[in-house]
């Protein structure tokens, strides 16, 4: 198994896109790349711990490869806004790629190159890939959040805007 640190915006929108995936054993919503050893969702939310909303996926790369998990990840996110995702403004919702190897890493900057060159987005892709601090998992009512409250859950996909974007940037792969 390896570990792979995604940062899209509010991470309740990045669980489910990768639980639906083969492979996975885990998808854990928490922060990452501040200051402030194991923030609290009210501290990262206040702007002083440095700290970004992210998700970590433990995979079996035999079954789910990290290619593919970027290619998830890209559908996921507005990759050109780095100051933050959709509805969510801010440093603790900017959008990163933590790499946990220098495989990861190279994988991460060739993906970003290739979307870069694909002109699919008209501005640069404005993603950070940065190596991975430590992750501090988000307090228990944040795991699952798509599936402890679905109704919530899915106003917020849509009244935050990503779900439109997604279906209007991706549509033709989906």
């Amino acid at each position: 198994m390896e570990k792979a640190i995604f940062a899209g915006g509010c991470f309740w929108c990045m669980v489910k896109p990768f639980h639906q995936q083969p492979g996975i054993q885990s998808v854990i919503s928490g922060y990452t790349g501040g200051h402030t050893e194991h923030p609290t969702y009210e501290e990262v939310c206040s702007g002083t711990t440095g700290h970004i909303e992210a998700v970590e996926i433990t995979f079996d790369p035999d079954v789910f490869s990290y290619k593919k998990l970027l290619e998830v990840f890209w559908m996921q996110i507005d990759p050109t806004d780095a100051g933050g995702q959709f509805y969510d403004r801010g440093r603790s919702y900017m959008p990163a790629i933590f790499y946990t190897t220098d495989e990861q890493k190279q994988l991460a900057e060739q993906s970003k190159k290739e979307l870069d060159a694909s002109g699919r987005f008209q501005k640069p892709i404005a993603v950070e890939i940065l190596p991975a601090p430590t992750f501090y998992p988000a307090e228990e009512y944040h795991q699952d959040y798509y599936k402890k409250n679905p109704a919530h859950y899915n106003a917020y996909q849509t009244g935050s805007g990503r779900a439109a974007f997604i279906q209007s940037h991706w549509r033709d792969v989906q």
